[in-house]
């Protein structure tokens, strides 16, 4: 389901919401298991992919048009409860940490849990205002192919060890106070966006 530039506000009342941030350049089945799992392990009512206008710490020049990214995201989410979004578009925000903090203004009956891959969690010390995010929405890492290990080790799992929830208390982890994180172990999908480009690339030659 596509919310688009859909008025989303009676989508978020009262619910728990999984908010899945990125490029979608292009979206893919990875993007659709990590959103599934979150929907099965966590509990959650909904998923948003928010479809970024353009990630900060990524180049423009091997992004294609919002539009375009938006209509791989409708293909690949095939789901009721998976919606698609180009809220940050309508809201102005650039940094995710500005995103959610929006998000919960805009929505305050709302519960947000922010997921990401495991290749995010390695990187997030690098995004503005990083510490802030596990200080406003719980958050839960999926496992990804190759990253897992060195994520685990990283500045961010460091930091944050000492709220992390494991086990069972995961499907508590919407209810939980931040800070609190979850690491999510699930079937693996080497999708990759870059290797989905690259191929594109390959057979336009």
């Amino acid at each position: 389901m596509s919310l688009g530039r859909l008025k989303i506000a009676g989508e978020a009342r009262g619910l728990t919401i999984g908010l899945f941030g990125g490029s979608f350049n292009p979206a893919h089945d990875g993007h659709r298991d990590l959103s599934l799992a979150a929907l099965r392990h966590l509990g959650l009512d909904r998923v948003w992919w928010l479809v970024s206008p353009q990630n900060p710490l990524k180049s423009a020049n091997d992004m294609a048009p919002l539009d375009a990214r938006l209509a791989s995201a409708a293909k690949a989410a095939r789901h009721p409860r998976v919606l698609v979004t180009d809220i940050e578009t309508r809201l102005g925000t650039v940094y995710t940490a500005q995103t959610i903090r929006a998000l919960r203004r805009r929505f305050p009956r709302a519960r947000f849990v922010w997921l990401m891959g495991a290749d995010n969690l390695a990187t997030i010390h690098r995004w503005r205002d990083w510490q802030r995010i596990f200080g406003d929405v719980a958050v839960a890492v999926f496992d990804r192919p190759t990253y897992s290990l060195a994520a685990l080790g990283g500045p961010a799992a460091h930091r944050f060890a000492a709220v992390r929830r494991s086990g069972d208390a995961r499907r508590h982890l919407k209810y939980d106070r931040p800070p609190a994180w979850a690491f999510v172990t699930m079937k693996l999908n080497p999708a990759s966006a870059t290797a989905l480009r690259a191929a594109a690339r390959a057979t336009d030659l």
